[in-house]
């Protein structure tokens, strides 16, 4: 007998692709073949999905960004990404398909809705994106790891946001305090990096005094047009500093910090509360739905986090925070406590025990009432 077979669904940015792979690497090691449905732009983060793992290019598209002439091929590029998964999935007959949002997921969980594959939708953020809201009453289940309030509770339970292997390793990290002693700041702006930490972060910190800028240790990801600016503004202040386009070992660098500086996408915040680490939060302020700024909500609402309005993040401000922070260590311990009570460190196991649940009763009754996982406290 072939085992199970599941389809995830995702693409775009880091963002959908980091919980793809989180469930990916328990399915797998539970003993289900796991195929990855994405476009080209989404198999850039795959390099760490677990080896041998089929990925599958297929074509779609989005109207954001786009000539009024681009705009009129993307109805076509996403009907034929839906044939192509139709006829993929007639071949080898998935038992479950989960999307993750993002453009690219539109054909999967098309097809699977047409050849009615059980189906669920995880949505990582406090707002519904716009692909999952088009799917999300019509699909099985959604499960959600900041309560977006447009959920009916019919089909959607809260399970929290999947976070890699690579990040559980380092669950619930001792913290060390600020103290006269070195002091790791990261500074990360997402999968990408983001401008305005360029901008604003080393300069921040230039104007800590003496004694803080000389106990440093700052670790910048800046994006790669911006990384010789950073390392001089970094250099010419006589901050110590590693500065890249790109940091393969994330988890463990945010469990070395005693502050984390990033914007608050919602893998982010899953890995920053996973570990269990004090942050100050940037929401994207041209984040279409404003999604960042509940996520970091989250974060603020339990004293973890402290959160900076795009046009608030000047140097000065962001300076005087930092000084505060570094001279507050019981507050900075408390803040990192605090941010476990966020930890995503079940919601793999809450999403693959919903996965085999529901394919298990959809083989005996063609829709069935799932009785949602318990809650427990939204997030």
């Amino acid at each position: 007998m072939n085992d199970p077979l599941l389809v995830l669904a995702a693409g775009g940015t880091g963002g959908h692709m980091f919980p793809a792979q989180a469930i990916a690497e328990e399915m797998v090691a539970s003993g289900w073949q796991v195929k990855l449905s994405t476009d080209s732009r989404g198999a850039r983060y795959c390099e760490n999905f677990p080896s041998g793992m089929e990925i599958l290019i297929i074509n779609s598209a989005t109207f954001s960004g786009r000539s009024i002439f681009g705009k009129l091929s993307v109805p076509l590029k996403i009907f034929y990404g839906v044939f192509q998964s139709l006829l993929w999935f007639k071949r080898n007959k998935p038992s479950c398909v989960v999307g993750f949002g993002g453009y690219p997921s539109i054909p999967a969980i098309t097809a699977a809705l047409i050849w009615r594959i059980p189906t669920i939708l995880h949505e990582q953020n406090g707002v519904l994106g716009q692909v999952n809201k088009l799917f999300a009453k019509k699909v099985d289940f959604v499960a959600y790891g900041i309560a977006p309030e447009s959920l009916s509770s019919a089909n959607s339970l809260y399970t929290g946001n999947p976070v890699r292997n690579s990040v559980l390793k380092f669950n619930a990290s001792p913290y060390i305090p600020p103290g006269d002693y070195p002091i790791n700041v990261l500074v990360i702006g997402g999968s990408q990096g983001a401008r305005i930490m360029s901008d604003i972060v080393p300069a921040a910190l230039s104007l800590l005094s003496e004694k803080n800028k000389k106990n440093l240790r700052v670790a910048h990801q800046a994006r790669p047009e911006d990384k010789d600016r950073v390392i001089k503004l970094y250099s010419e202040h006589n901050i110590d500093a590693e500065v890249s386009s790109f940091f393969d070992d994330v988890p463990r660098r945010i469990s070395e910090a005693q502050l984390v500086i990033s914007r608050s996408g919602a893998s982010s915040v899953a890995d920053i509360a996973t570990i269990g680490r004090p942050s100050i939060l940037v929401p994207l302020k041209s984040a279409r739905r404003d999604e960042q700024s509940i996520n970091a909500e989250s974060m603020t609402s339990i004293n973890s986090a402290i959160s900076f309005v795009e046009d608030d993040f000047t140097e000065e401000k962001l300076s005087k925070c930092i000084a505060k922070f570094l001279a507050s260590p019981k507050k900075a311990e408390a803040m990192a406590i605090a941010a476990l009570t966020r930890s995503s460190e079940n919601s793999v196991q809450m999403m693959s025990e919903l996965i085999i649940r529901l394919v298990k009763e959809k083989k005996d009754v063609s829709r069935p009432a799932i009785k949602p996982i318990d809650k427990g406290t939204s997030q």
